[in-house]
């Protein structure tokens, strides 16, 4: 099969497992195919866990899962120095901690505080960890698949900006339709009687690679390069524009925010068959790209302004190429 073939089969699998969630699916794949980390937020019990599972159980991958707790210290993730005893050598060994691995769920990465949080960031964006003066690589394969709810604040801890600003996309994870309910409910009541279909292997490794070398062939017109910049650039100079939108935004988003636009329109390019990038590719992705780099005024909040609603206007007052 091709790398699309691939890709596509992959997407299958996971939608016949996680039913009513098929576009946090396809921000899955394209964060897989965009080499980028993703924030999953939603309510307790739409799946957010169980899609990240299915995706690693199909993939020919090393999955690691972090359980984040407020007691959490960051030596926990990354790992830390051993001394093995006299009869072992009497030596020091970095002991690797369980981010060192293909596909990392951080699950409930709010609830731990901002020192075990920090413990993720060179990770993310080095693709590398440096413990007792080493620095140690990290696999070529590395994505950090992150969930958190919304609505619960006790014992929660908000994720700083640095953190969040190195999530290529947020996801929100969304209540299923009443059809897809039904379904939900009978497949649940499958597995519980053990009626699961055998399945067709893993999906290697080697075929992510060769899709992002696919992805990353695909074109992008002068037009739609100027498009991500003027983007970004309402989002840090909104006086430009007529409306609320200064009244809305304290700060715009940063370059990565430019770079993500750029990845996952390629990405979602690509997932449609196409070799070149289209504007609705943008608008596709956009608000998940943005809505965590983007951060409201006072007036905003005050207001109930919700950073989508400040996309959307973003994008309405930006002209198309």
């Amino acid at each position: 099969m091709s790398a699309r073939e691939q890709i596509l089969d992959l997407k299958q699998r996971i939608t016949a497992s996680v039913i009513g969630q098929e576009r946090v699916v396809d921000f899955l794949l394209i964060a897989l195919l965009a080499n980028g980390h993703v924030l999953l937020e939603g309510l307790p019990g739409l799946a957010k866990t169980r899609t990240i599972k299915t995706l690693a159980a199909n993939l020919e991958s090393e999955f690691r899962r972090i359980q984040f707790t407020p007691d959490m210290l960051p030596s926990d993730i990354t790992g830390t120095e051993i001394y093995t005893g006299q009869g072992a050598g009497g030596e020091f060994h970095f002991q690797p901690g369980p981010i060192f691995g293909n596909l990392i769920l951080a699950d409930e990465i709010n609830r731990a505080p901002a020192k075990a949080q920090a413990a993720l960031l060179e990770a993310m964006e080095e693709r590398q960890v440096t413990a007792a003066g080493k620095t140690n690589p990290l696999p070529k394969l590395f994505l950090v698949l992150a969930t958190q709810n919304p609505i619960e604040q006790e014992g929660t801890y908000p994720l700083p900006e640095a953190q969040m600003d190195r999530f290529l996309l947020h996801v929100f994870v969304n209540y299923p339709s009443d059809a897809d309910e039904e379904q939900i409910l009978r497949l649940v009541r499958g597995e519980e009687a053990g009626l699961v279909p055998a399945g067709n292997g893993k999906i290697p490794a080697e075929a992510i690679f060769a899709a992002r070398a696919e992805v990353n062939a695909v074109t992008v017109s002068t037009a739609i390069e100027r498009y991500f910049v003027a983007l970004i650039a309402a989002s840090r100079r909104p006086g430009d524009y007529k409306g609320d939108l200064q009244k809305w935004i304290q700060y715009g988003a940063s370059p990565r925010g430019t770079l993500a636009l750029d990845r996952t329109a390629r990405a979602h390019a690509w997932l449609q068959a196409r070799d070149h990038v289209l504007p609705e590719d943008v608008r596709a992705v956009i608000h998940s790209c943005l809505r965590h780099r983007i951060i409201l005024s006072y007036e905003a909040n005050a207001d109930g302004v919700t950073r989508d609603s400040v996309v959307d206007e973003i994008v309405k007052l930006v002209a198309l190429p």
